[in-house]
């Protein structure tokens, strides 16, 4: 995608190098236009050593053609993304002023327009800041905001009006312009409904210091939580330990061992619609976890006895009023024969199997490749970012979870 970066005045502008970056990692076209203010916070040489093109900041460009750099940019541009939007951008954009190079592309401009904001918890609770936001989306239209986020401010103040970190917001905008996002119907829409995920692994302790663990990253997991909270989902992700932000909008419980997983499940899951089991669970754990270091001495062996941690995947799907279960399959061979084996042996509606062998997919790589099981079918699905592959992933599940909804109704 040609994608244009609107950078606007804010403590928050440092922060939209980092989205470049990982824009153009992902594969995109960068163009970034700074205003006056902007550049108060951020050099521009910042953003033309990110994206490899000269940042624009003049409305009128004796470098383009005909001098008129503003149309040139709205065309070109796939998207806009204005982050970080102040409360002064909202405003002008609301009240179709364009004053400078960006409002005036915006104006210009029929792309898609993301919006997101990061002010001080008392701008962004006004009023007047609200209204400029609604007026903004019912009179242009195809306006969509990431954000803001909760927390401390550095003002000083804690409440919203954060940037979305980098990562999460990157992850929003792929995921709803991924492959076939553009055609989705209402059957796509998660409103209204309530989906449970884990992800990441988990660590079963030896002692205070040593535990049997994988090398599960929680990238895609959260990847998903992420498209469901974006579809409109309310989200519960039970996450290993991982050092991954939380998406915004979703409600994260932290765990460390499998019991701690599935305590954690099983207290949340009478309200899940659907249930997605991407987390890489031990199969075991020590029967016998000391309360100290184990000390190493002479030429001693250390045998450990282990024993079968619970299994969360099926014990979900074998609820009386089980929710729509989808497992995933992490395999280093065989991988559809064994996905698929998992797939009836657990009575999942859906299982994911993943090559983890391959250095390039799976635990900690940004991409994965995947097969898509069901009782009848099996699809690939070609190796793309985890953020991209999250919201084709959710299309599949929500086909599946639709159709059967009609069947059983």
């Amino acid at each position: 995608m040609q994608i244009v970066v609107g950078v606007t005045g804010g403590i928050a502008a440092y922060k939209a190098a980092e989205i470049v970056r990982r824009l153009i990692k992902a594969g995109h076209e960068v163009q970034v236009v700074m205003t006056e203010g902007a550049k108060a916070f951020v050099m521009p040489m910042t953003f033309q050593a990110l994206s490899g093109r000269p940042v624009r900041d003049a409305l009128l460009d004796p470098q383009a053609e005909q001098g008129m750099g503003h149309i040139e940019l709205a065309r070109w541009a796939d998207l806009i993304l204005i982050a970080p939007a102040s409360a002064n951008c909202l405003a002008r954009l609301a009240a179709g002023m364009a004053d400078d190079l960006l409002t005036t592309v915006v104006l210009a401009s029929r792309a898609p327009l993301y919006i997101a904001p990061a002010m001080n918890q008392v701008m962004w609770e006004s009023p007047l800041t609200a209204r400029n936001v609604r007026q903004l989306s019912e009179v242009r239209g195809n306006v969509t905001v990431l954000g803001p986020d909760q927390g401390e401010q550095a003002c000083g103040d804690v409440g919203p009006g954060r940037l979305l970190e980098p990562d999460a917001l990157v992850e929003q905008l792929l995921a709803l312009n991924s492959p076939g996002a553009a055609a989705r119907s209402a059957d796509m829409d998660m409103r209204g409904l309530t989906v449970v995920i884990t992800s990441g692994p988990t660590r079963e302790r030896l002692d205070p210091v040593r535990y049997l663990s994988n090398d599960s990253s929680g990238k895609m997991g959260f990847a998903l939580a992420a498209a469901a909270q974006t579809r409109g989902a309310k989200v519960i992700l039970v996450a290993g330990p991982v050092h991954l932000p939380t998406p915004a909008g979703v409600s994260r419980m932290d765990i460390e061992s499998a019991r701690e997983m599935q305590e954690a499940v099983m207290s949340v899951i009478s309200a899940a619609d659907i249930f997605i089991g991407a987390a890489a669970v031990a199969d075991f754990r020590p029967v016998l976890s000391q309360s100290q270091k184990i000390k190493k001495s002479g030429d001693q062996t250390l045998e450990l006895k282990l024993e079968q941690n619970p299994d969360i995947l099926a014990g979900v799907a074998a609820l009386d009023n089980a929710p729509f279960t989808v497992g995933f399959a992490a395999e280093t061979q065989n991988l559809e024969t064994y996905a698929r084996d998992k797939l009836t042996r657990k009575r999942l509606r859906m299982i994911i199997g993943n090559n983890v062998s391959r250095a390039d997919i799976g635990f900690n790589s940004e991409y994965n490749e995947v097969l898509v099981i069901t009782p009848s079918s099996t699809t690939p699905i070609d190796r793309q970012l985890k953020s991209e592959l999250a919201g084709v992933l959710m299309d599949q599940i929500m086909r599946e979870f639709n159709a059967l909804s009609r069947s059983s109704g």
